[in-house]
């Protein structure tokens, strides 16, 4: 941290999560664990009478592929 409070000087811009070209390629964060995957290894599933995006087919199957 510097001395005036600031923590960096310039930022990049923009977002880590920015859609890649192709829709497929483009992440999301899933609604049960949070983290970002993939659009391609995720299903919607209806929780709470919504259809939200969640790991494919379980967060802790795909923890387990991307570790392995």
């Amino acid at each position: 941290m510097l001395a005036d409070g600031l923590r960096y000087k310039s930022k990049v811009s923009g977002s880590p999560f920015t859609a890649a070209t192709s829709f497929g390629a483009a992440t999301m964060s899933c609604f049960l664990c949070g983290k970002h995957r993939a659009r391609s290894q995720m299903v919607t599933r209806k929780i709470l009478g919504k259809s939200q995006a969640v790991c494919a087919p379980s967060c802790k199957d795909a923890d387990q592929a991307a570790a392995g």
